[in-house]
């Protein structure tokens, strides 16, 4: 998400639908992001709305309102569109008839002052009583009803107002209001900006009261799912068979080769070497573990933890992520055996590989992985050819292309050594980002992950703030859990509550 503006909340105008002198607005709306089809309904029941965007509030430090887009060219835009444009020709008959019919245009007035009142911030009282004066809604009234609104005066004063109250980023719009001689187009025009600048103040509130926010939204999620918990006793036994089998894994012999040991036992001294002696479990590694775990839960599984049921939808994210950027990076260090220091130590030529590559990766989404990774392939080896020759170096020959071709189709296969090696390093990642945090665990990445660098960062921060979120809203129920699993000097040593 962008960089928030500076703004605050706002009362949302009337819908045009219902309502047929006012437009509809262009207040907060989120689409929701999780699906809950495959659990009891009356579980998924509960998970409402308001639950989501209280987590996505608490766990991302960026999060930011936006207006819902829709589709060019879908039906809804189109009803829309065509609600808008009938209400402000509605408007323009009403002001064009003889003598002039103010009905509709004095409730904009009203809605505008409305909108105009809740863009300022307290302190702001002076601006608060010219606002109440200029725009006085029983004077007016009473202008209207003797034909006297001045509507292009009172516009005027509007795009004033809005100058001083906007963010800077809304200038430029602004300004382009005050070229707009038709009242009715600078009427809706100026809908349209203070839409815009409603949604700058949610966000600049939404900011500014982060911490209150997370607070409040770990207090109130831990109370909801109390609530639940209270109704039906056995609501933690899937959440209870996550933690038993992770806390499995880390007891059980490791796995065979350096890689697998280490994403499979680790708890990340630093993120390119491996513990020297298995360490006694601990809640972080336990707990460590099973979020890795959800990053590859079969999806026809239907024991998911319900602790994590509304976070669901945000890890099938960010497994498609993962997996994409593990892809991405098996590619690039194909390549980059076949091409050569020279051409790889360019980090423009870097940057469009990974350009062309995530663009062609998209594909993966409708078609079979083995069919997009041959398209993937020849482009891939085409962009080699091409930039080998611009820089003066030999070529591939037909035969090196032929097989970089085939290594890089290979790749489509979960089992190929070097898929296999980069999943296991990008988890190994992942371990440390929860045990060390983001930055110190890119300060050394593992063979195979510096060329992806920023895009692991990106995932990296994702994943943390997910799990942190979670730790600190069920933290006393997997510290209940986890006594059952660990000898009590362990999980009293380190509250989960608290990491």
């Amino acid at each position: 998400m962008t960089d928030v503006e500076e703004n605050v909340p706002v009362k949302d105008p009337g819908d045009a639908e219902s309502r047929p002198c006012k437009p509809e607005s262009s207040g907060p709306t989120r689409e929701d992001k999780s699906s809950l089809r495959d659990h009891p309904s009356r579980l998924r029941n509960t998970v409402n709305d308001a639950s989501k965007l209280s987590s996505e509030i608490g766990m991302n430090r960026d999060f930011r309102m936006e207006e819902k887009v829709l589709p060019p060219g879908s039906l809804e835009g189109r009803i829309r569109e065509t609600m808008h444009d009938a209400f402000w020709d509605h408007l323009k008959e009403r002001l064009s008839a003889t003598p002039p019919d103010f009905s509709c245009a004095l409730e904009l007035l009203k809605e505008i002052k409305e909108i105009l009142l809740s863009l300022l911030l307290p302190r702001q009282n002076r601006l608060r009583s010219e606002i109440e004066e200029a725009l006085d809604m029983d004077l007016l009234t009473q202008e209207a009803e003797h034909g006297a609104l001045n509507v292009p005066h009172l516009s005027k004063y509007i795009l004033n107002m809005m100058t001083l109250l906007c963010a800077p980023v809304r200038d430029e719009a602004v300004q382009k209001l005050e070229n707009i001689s038709d009242p009715v187009w600078l009427l809706r025009g100026i809908f349209q900006v203070l839409g815009l600048m409603k949604m700058d103040m949610v966000n600049y509130t939404i900011q500014s009261l982060q911490p209150q926010l997370q607070e409040h939204s770990i207090q109130y999620e831990r109370a909801k799912f109390q609530d639940l918990l209270n109704k039906q006793p056995s609501l933690l036994d899937h959440t209870a068979r996550w933690l038993t089998r992770a806390a499995a894994q880390l007891s059980a012999p490791p796995p065979s080769g350096p890689d697998a040991a280490d994403a499979a036992s680790s708890p990340c001294s630093s993120p390119g070497e491996a513990a020297s002696s298995p360490e006694p479990l601990s809640p972080t590694m336990v707990l460590s573990q099973g979020f890795l775990n959800l990053l590859l839960w079969d999806p026809e599984d239907d024991e998911f933890p319900e602790t994590l049921l509304t976070d669901r939808a945000r890890l099938q994210e960010l497994e498609a992520q993962l997996r994409q950027l593990t892809i991405l990076a098996s590619v690039l260090l194909v390549s980059s055996s076949f091409s050569g220091s020279v051409l790889f130590g360019s980090p423009q030529f870097v940057d469009k590989l990974k350009r062309v590559t995530r663009a062609l990766l998209e594909e993966f989404k409708s078609r079979p992985e083995e069919e997009a990774m041959l398209t993937v392939s020849e482009q891939v080896a085409q962009e080699i050819h091409q930039s080998l020759k611009n820089m003066g170096l030999a070529a591939l020959s037909s035969d090196n292309t032929a097989s970089l071709i085939g290594q890089l189709q290979d790749v489509a296969r979960k089992e190929n050594c070097v898929r296999s090696v980069i999943d296991q390093r990008i988890h190994l990642f992942l371990k440390c980002c929860l045990v060390l945090g983001v930055q110190r665990s890119l300060l050394d990445l593992p063979g195979g992950l510096t060329l992806i660098e920023a895009e692991l960062a990106e995932l990296g921060q994702k994943f943390v703030s997910l799990t942190h979120h979670n730790q600190q809203v069920f933290g006393p129920y997997y510290t209940e859990i986890l006594k059952s699993l660990l000898p009590p000097a362990q999980v009293l040593e380190t509250e989960v509550a608290s990491l």
